[in-house]
């Protein structure tokens, strides 16, 4: 786990519902809970701050710092995405964009793919991109500020439920993204029965619960959550998200208990 990373999701997953700021000396604290040095912490937040992703303020001779705007609002979409799953039954219809960018910005044309698949977007050819949700105004949107775009948006259905199935197989790896949620599977599932045992406890269970999100947290960039219909047979994806958070769950109070006791004391707490 990087620790630019671990910054993001400690404010996400616990200083957000604790006042939404740390002290300097908390934050090396809390990093410290994962083998994380004071020098790389202090590196790491000046340049979050620099960047524009954290705010600091001076209360007496300690620095505070908190997430910017900016830095929220992505924090937050994040979230839904890891948290979140479509609900209700599909339209059958296609949200499709056709898009057209200079070769002279490939930059631009990369951010442009990597945005596309964050909506759950997948390619049927390299400028033609669908998917089953209704995103489109979010890709109008996010681009609307970029003349170099040109973006064609449609709706469409396919001649019926194999031809869906069929594009569904061409624009994403399905069947590699369903053995890693396998792996995930086989790596978590057994330990539910120790989560509900009140195993780990202290800060075990919050670099275990840290560990968790940082291994299902690349899922959602690639997994378009497809409805039933254009899944494969026994598709693991959505025991996989049951089982993110069931363990989620089951590891919050021991985690929480633990930031609780360190915040309160602004260093780390005796080992229980």
């Amino acid at each position: 786990m990087k620790a630019r990373s671990l910054v993001f999701d400690l404010f996400g997953d616990y200083l957000r519902y604790r006042g939404g700021e740390v002290r300097l000396r908390a934050l090396v604290a809390l990093m410290g809970c994962f083998d994380i040095p004071e020098p790389t912490v202090r590196v790491v937040v000046a340049r979050l701050r620099k960047e524009g992703w954290l705010a600091s303020r001076r209360e007496g001779r300690e620095t505070v710092y908190a997430l910017s705007d900016s830095a929220w609002a992505l924090l937050d979409e994040g979230r839904d995405r890891i948290f979140r799953r479509a609900a209700g039954p599909w339209d059958g219809q296609w949200r499709m964009v056709i898009y057209s960018v200079p070769e002279t910005e490939r930059a631009l044309r990369e951010q442009l793919r990597k945005k596309l698949a964050w909506f759950g977007f997948g390619p049927v050819s390299a400028s033609v991109w669908l998917s089953p949700h209704e995103r489109l105004d979010d890709v109008r949107a996010t681009f609307a500020d970029e003349p170099a775009v040109r973006l064609e948006l449609f709706r469409s259905r396919s001649a019926g439920d194999a031809s869906d199935r069929d594009i569904a197989a061409r624009a994403w790896d399905l069947d590699g993204l369903d053995r890693d949620y396998r792996v995930l599977l086989d790596t978590y599932r057994p330990r539910l029965p120790r989560y509900r045992a009140g195993t780990p406890a202290g800060a075990d269970a919050l670099v275990e619960r840290m560990r968790l999100v940082h291994d299902y947290r690349h899922f959602p960039f690639r997994d378009p959550d497809l409805p039933p219909d254009l899944l494969p047979a026994d598709w693991s994806g959505r025991r996989a998200h049951e089982t993110f958070l069931e363990a989620h769950g089951l590891l919050r109070p021991p985690a929480e208990a633990w930031v609780d006791a360190l915040l309160g004391e602004g260093a780390r707490p005796a080992a229980s």
